[in-house]
């Protein structure tokens, strides 16, 4: 398994959900079959099973192994990747771009002066530290759905070398 692959536009599409992303979490480090997510989750075996089907059909998943378990077939499948990237220009998930508008919204930024290793080092700090939310945040009726995403942009325009 990759720590980073490039995707398409379609592929981003698929993670942006969050039960998605809390399906994707649990099949990085070990291959697991829908109802072991399921149960993991707390969520139905048909609601994750279907969407562990989109995730495998949109190339995100892998089937690592069938077995066959008293005239079933268990399939046990692992993510691709841990992070996923696209060269696509633009916002990947539409509710991150400056034009919609949620009901809430918070936005944060601050200029540092970084090093490439410093660089290197808070990006691999923001993939831990939202995976960790990835694992804490509740996918329930009661929750609010919201689009995270960080932004390391240098101040040099993409023209000047």
């Amino acid at each position: 398994m990759n720590n980073n692959t490039n995707f398409s536009i379609n592929q981003a599409k698929l993670l942006s959900s969050a039960l998605r992303m809390k399906i994707i979490s649990e099949l990085v480090h070990q291959p697991k079959t829908a109802k072991q997510v399921a149960d993991s989750l707390g969520h139905s075996a048909g609601n994750v099973h279907y969407h562990i089907k989109k995730l495998y059909d949109g190339g995100l998943l892998e089937l690592v192994e069938e077995r066959q378990v008293r005239g079933l077939t268990e399939k046990y499948y692992q993510s691709k990747s841990t992070w996923f990237n696209t060269d696509a220009d633009g916002v990947i998930d539409p509710v991150l771009s400056d034009a919609f508008e949620g009901k809430e919204s918070t936005s944060l930024s601050i200029r540092l002066q970084l090093s490439p290793d410093q660089k290197e080092e808070m990006e691999k700090g923001f993939r831990d530290f939202l995976e960790e939310w990835v694992k804490k945040s509740d996918v329930e009726e009661a929750s609010q759905e919201y689009s995270v995403g960080v932004k390391i942009v240098s101040t040099d325009p993409k023209n000047e070398s």
